[in-house]
């Protein structure tokens, strides 16, 4: 099964995957990042389809269709969303949908979006966690494939949080991705 990995930042659950051996055909970022870095040193394509405008002036659909005409052009069958910054368009779910995977802090369907464990803290949670589940139109609400717990402890910040959540994240997602490859679909 053909994987892509869409990455807009860092590139840590990008390296974690690569270091596991998933194999990864195409690695597609929307901007400039160090997920280029990490493709690159691991000897992957990586290719940049450019989100020029983050205002209002921004044409989603016509977004959404770049990528997936250069998803469709390298083959790809399966989508892995790695911390990438643009929510997507139905153009994709027309050509990927039920195919399209994505990671997210929280132990959905609680603190959806993108201040997720903000939010954990925020509403004062004991346990939070990360979530495996298919990408859907709307954000952060497709069918669930997987979850992990993780303790919020009592002297956490965000930054500590986080940082022990997206080391359960890596490895649950990396083991979603490969049961979904080796069983080849997703639901």
């Amino acid at each position: 099964m053909r994987l892509a990995v869409l990455a807009s930042g860092s590139g840590t659950i990008l390296d974690a995957m690569a270091r596991s051996g998933l194999p990864i055909s195409l690695v597609l970022v929307d901007r400039t990042c160090k997920a280029e870095k990490v493709a690159a040193d691991h000897g992957l394509a990586c290719e940049l389809v450019e989100r020029t405008s983050f205002g209002s002036d921004f044409d989603r659909v016509d977004y959404t269709r770049q990528v997936t005409d250069r998803l469709q052009t390298a083959e790809i069958e399966l989508v892995a969303m790695a911390g990438f910054g643009t929510v997507l368009d139905q153009p994709i779910q027309d050509a990927y949908g039920g195919r399209i995977l994505n990671t997210h802090p929280s132990l959905l369907p609680a603190f959806p979006g993108w201040h997720a464990v903000q939010d954990a803290i925020d509403y004062g949670v004991k346990v939070t966690g990360c979530t495996v589940h298919v990408a859907t139109l709307e954000v952060d609400a497709g069918p669930i494939l997987a979850q992990q717990a993780v303790a919020v402890e009592p002297d956490d910040t965000v930054d500590t949080l986080h940082e022990r959540i997206k080391t359960v994240e890596r490895d649950l997602y990396i083991r979603t991705v490969r049961e979904i490859i080796d069983r080849g679909y997703v639901l």
